[in-house]
């Protein structure tokens, strides 16, 4: 649950042109009567009827008293909004409880409670409350709900404040709004191992740097403040420098995700393309793999990655990695097309040779980009691709393979690079093809002679 910030709002007068601001709130029945008093006052004037001028006087005044009395009207309300929960998944309902609490000594009168929500999220919800006492208060909730992930501000909140005979209605509005996280669907993953992970991974376990003796030990230079106890002194004499060990340092199973975001890489828009598909399926692969016990990290063919990661990424199996899997989250809940051409500044990135499985989600490529993606593979201990051609997801009917020629002729280039590729058909379940992913790394593992799952 999310707490809401409380926020006060006052019901008396604002500035100037308080006469103006009054008369303008007048409802639909207020400009009747005041336009029939007029119109009697007028006949009265010229007929010379004294009864029918105190008529209209009485129509004309009646709405301008209701206007004055609710303006000058001075009380106090206090507000709260809460979300529950403040991160959803897209298709999965949040609600919204809203809390009245009359803070002055005077009763409110009739009151409208309206809360501004965009239109992606449903119909703006209103509410009508009665008559609050001095201390009361009133709560109410409604539901929203999205299909599309993105960050979506709710508020500020309105109040509708109308006299007892609907003469007139003045809107006071409250100041703060709260945000709402419509995060990428998540689907379970079956824990495989896929085979090709980089050897001292894919268990999720942490390792250490073997040191088997004294001369496996790979010494580094004296830095202050290190134990002269770690002195290696074989290299201090062979170098002319003093030389430490270098400690123990463990490691983790570690995985980077590629998300292929380049608007000319994919076609079409709305909750079922592809890209959506691709961003999902990227959520999926990083809440997987840390929950696994992978040092997981984002990453885009713009060469961004999450706000706050670590140059390993979020480490998993601990007590930060459910604020890890949050701020991936809500990364992706905001990630859109980029401009980039290629998919050149992702493999810079990657050109350090950090060992681990490369899993990426791939739009439509040409021979360049797959040329730089066969070189991305020499950067990782396995690598998985899932190409999406997006000229097949708007052709063909959902759940039917079969990549475009050239989807078929990247497919066959990545995977002479030793990609673990797959084209993905509209409608696909991330969860079958995963495990089509296992069985080929496996079978490719076992005709090579290498190491099974």
């Amino acid at each position: 649950m999310a707490g809401a910030e409380a926020f006060h709002a006052e019901g008396d007068r604002r500035g100037g042109g308080g006469v103006r601001t009054a008369l303008a709130g007048l409802t639909t029945r207020g400009r009747s009567f005041l336009a029939a008093g007029v119109a009697a006052a007028i006949c009265a004037y010229v007929l010379g009827q004294g009864d029918l001028l105190r008529v209209g006087l009485l129509l004309a005044v009646l709405p301008v008293v209701c206007a004055a009395v609710l303006y000058r009207t001075r009380y106090r309300v206090a507000g709260n909004r809460r979300l529950s929960p403040a991160r959803v998944p897209a298709g999965s309902e949040a609600r919204v409880h809203l809390r009245m609490d009359n803070v002055s000594r005077l009763p409110t009168g009739l009151l409208m409670l309206q809360d501004r929500v965009p239109y992606v999220l449903g119909p703006r919800p209103r509410f009508v409350l009665d008559r609050v006492e001095p201390g009361g208060r009133r709560e109410v909730s409604y539901r929203v709900r999205s299909d599309l992930r993105g960050r979506y501000p709710l508020g500020p909140l309105q109040l509708r404040l109308s006299d007892p005979f609907g003469m007139c209605e003045l809107t006071r509005s409250f100041s703060t709004y709260d945000t709402l996280t419509v995060t990428p669907r998540v689907e379970p993953l079956p824990p495989v191992r896929l085979s090709g992970e980089a050897k001292g991974y894919g268990d999720g376990r942490q390792r250490s740097l073997a040191l088997a003796g004294e001369d496996d030990v790979i010494p580094r230079g004296y830095r202050y403040g290190d134990d002269l106890r770690r002195v290696h002194w074989r290299s201090t004499a062979r170098y002319g420098e003093l030389m430490v060990r270098r400690e123990e340092q463990p490691q983790r199973a570690r995985c980077t995700v590629l998300l292929d975001t380049r608007a000319v890489a994919y076609e079409g828009a709305g909750p079922d393309s592809a890209f959506e598909w691709a961003v999902s399926g990227a959520a999926s692969v990083l809440v997987h793999m840390l929950e696994r016990g992978f040092s997981v990290r984002l990453l885009t063919d713009t060469g961004a990655s999450v706000p706050g990661e670590g140059s390993d990424g979020f480490a998993g199996a601990t007590q930060e990695s459910a604020d890890a899997a949050g701020l991936m989250m809500d990364t992706l809940a905001v990630v859109d097309h980029s401009d980039e051409a290629g998919l050149s500044r992702a493999y810079d990135v990657l050109r350090g040779g950090n060992e681990g499985l490369l899993v990426a989600f791939l739009g439509d490529l040409d021979e360049e980009q797959a040329a730089v993606l066969a070189r991305m593979r020499q950067r990782s201990g396995g690598a998985l691709a899932f190409l999406l051609d997006s000229g097949t997801w708007l052709r063909e009917p959902a759940g039917v393979p079969g990549p475009s020629d050239r989807g078929g002729e990247r497919l066959r280039m990545l995977r002479e690079a030793g990609w673990t590729a797959l084209a993905v058909p509209r409608g696909a379940s991330l969860d079958g093809l995963w495990r089509q992913a296992d069985r080929e790394r496996s079978g490719l593992a076992a005709a090579s002679g290498g190491e099974g799952p």
